[in-house]
């Protein structure tokens, strides 16, 4: 059973979410229903903190006992954090795919970008499309 998608977030068609904080920096992750399609995490590659990303670019892959996939940066903008803890860790995406699992945290390019994505309620729509 899918884990209810948080309506504070915003997310893409291809499975990723992403949270504006207070300061304007963007959290990343990838969605609970994307975690679950992969199975269990045994690697996670994120990213190097200070590499510019496009939005929609390929910027970390996650490495499940099933398949291996890439996630995709949802927005333009500067990695300004990465969640170390995944290294030693990789299934806390699993655990906690909107809190503790988070992948990467990076300055928006274009604030306005992150209101292009789809809101939980679409995003659902999508999931079962």
């Amino acid at each position: 059973m899918s884990t209810p998608n948080p309506t504070d977030l915003k997310y893409t068609s291809s499975h990723e979410w992403l949270r504006v904080e207070s300061d304007g920096t963007a959290t990343i992750g990838i969605t609970a229903h994307a975690q679950e399609a992969l199975g269990e995490l045994v690697y996670v590659e994120l990213p190097d903190v200070g590499r510019v990303l496009a939005a929609g670019e390929a910027c970390v892959v996650v490495e499940s006992t099933k398949a291996a996939s890439d996630v995709y940066a949802p927005v333009a903008g500067t990695v300004t954090a990465i969640n170390d803890a995944l290294a030693d860790a990789p299934q806390t995406v699993n655990d906690s795919p909107y809190d503790a699992g988070w992948l990467f945290k990076l300055t928006p390019a274009d604030p306005s970008q992150a209101a292009g994505l789809l809101s939980a309620a679409d995003y659902a729509a999508h999931e079962q499309s």
